[in-house]
């Protein structure tokens, strides 16, 4: 009877897995290959550990940045798309605040004013904003002295950034009233007084906000009646209307509903040209940092997991030297070549698997440390929060996962491919 003729073709996939759990998990006496694979294992492990660490800590950076910026900032905002002014009355109020997702609306008028109290002066923007706002943004939340009001016993009031608070030297409560100077519109001339030139009004300080330093150090909240009179506008002109929206609402459906304009002048067609702007656009330069310092990030670590993979590299070509003999054998007996560096090859996304998951794993632990205990503290100044914070996404252990594999796979395949299997 003729003997039966071992096929390897006929369990490819299995022979191929086994070698790869053999050689990696094998219970021998451990060689310097084996040192260097768990050491090659540990290192993608950490990468990949770290990886999702520095996202999470820089989303919960960002998501407490945005929340500060958003207390100041109004969900969406009416603007002119040409001037600096437009008036209320032209638009159908009503209408407005019927749209569907929007809660109430406030009225804005916003300028650049220099501002004096006592011997200290300092550049400001000055905010002239209705009852609405505090409301509309929760500005009246984020005092660090004093209290949020527009007026006070016929007297008009300021809520001052916590920066020009410190620069101008301010006392609360005050007995001196902070002198606003705006230019008046259409003076050219450089020979004018301070009274030709400027408009002058008079308001006390009755408190100051820390919401975030660029907001600190430039605006100055007050009645928009106020810095009206100043610019000498009309009591419905203004320089935005600021969109409070229903909690739940959609942002980017309500801002679609009203683009291009379905605000409608009573009895005619459409507005002058209006643009509406959620808070991406209303902050365009922090959002592009944000995206960008992100990116940044994915390549500084992509290029330490690459680095990483260079002793997985270093391993598995140590272990196919290392394994001459049984390569030799294997031959034959009939296997082929890519058989071979399939098994090899096995091996080194074994390997990476491994340390992609444990990884994600121990990131993910790491995280949930961090938010649950908040172990690491920002220590004893005066911060928004007591703890670094962490914020999780789903998308970061999905990205970190491909990117981290890929970049291992391709490192190994190019190892096992130039690797002499003889």
């Amino acid at each position: 009877m003729r003997a039966p003729r071992f096929n390897f073709r006929l369990s490819t996939f299995n022979l191929e897995r086994l070698i790869a759990v053999r050689y990696l998990f094998s219970r021998k006496q451990r060689s310097v290959v084996n040192v260097i694979s768990w050491i090659s294992l540990v290192g993608l492990l950490v990468s990949t550990m770290a990886l999702i660490v520095v996202l999470s800590v820089y989303n919960g950076i960002g998501d407490v940045t945005k929340g500060l910026f958003n207390t100041f900032d109004p969900e969406l905002v009416i603007e002119p798309a040409e001037g600096r002014t437009f008036h209320t009355g032209d638009i159908d109020m009503g209408a407005l605040l019927k749209t569907e997702g929007v809660e109430r609306v406030s009225r804005i008028v916003t300028e650049t004013a220099w501002m004096t109290y006592g011997q200290n002066q300092a550049i400001v923007k000055l905010r002239g904003v209705d009852s609405n706002y505090a409301a509309l943004t929760g500005i009246d939340t984020l005092l660090a002295l004093g209290e949020y009001r527009l007026s006070a016993e016929g007297a008009t009031t300021l809520v001052v950034g916590g920066q020009i608070f410190h620069d101008l030297a301010m006392r609360l409560p005050s007995a001196m009233p902070a002198a606003i100077h705006i230019p008046k519109r259409g003076t050219t001339s450089l020979g004018l007084t301070m009274d030709q030139a400027f408009n002058i009004g008079y308001a006390y300080p009755v408190g100051n906000f820390f919401i975030q330093q660029d907001i600190d150090r430039q605006y100055v909240v007050t009645d928009i009646a106020f810095v009206q009179r100043l610019m000498n506008y009309a009591p419905d002109e203004c320089t935005s209307l600021a969109l409070g929206l229903k909690p739940g609402a959609n942002v980017e459906k309500v801002k679609k509903s009203l683009t291009p304009a379905p605000l409608q002048q009573r009895g005619e067609s459409l507005t002058p040209a209006l643009v509406v702007k959620d808070r991406h656009d209303q902050q365009p330069l922090y959002y592009k940092i944000y995206r960008t310092e992100r990116l940044g990030i994915y390549l500084v670590l992509s290029l330490i997991v690459l680095i990483s993979t260079l002793s997985l590299v270093a391993s598995l070509s140590l272990l196919i030297i290392n394994k001459r003999d049984d390569i030799f054998i294997l031959r034959s007996m009939g296997m082929e070549r890519r058989t071979i560096r399939r098994a090899f090859l096995a091996e080194g996304l074994l390997i990476c698997a491994i340390a992609v998951v444990l990884g994600l794993a121990l990131g993910f632990l790491v995280c949930w440390l961090q938010q649950t205990f908040g172990i690491i503290r920002m220590g004893d100044g005066n911060f928004v929060v007591s703890a670094f914070p962490v914020s999780m996404r789903a998308v970061d252990f999905l990205v970190t996962f491909l990117l981290v594999m890929a970049i291992s796979t391709l490192s190994v395949a190019l190892t096992v491919r130039r690797a002499r299997v003889e």
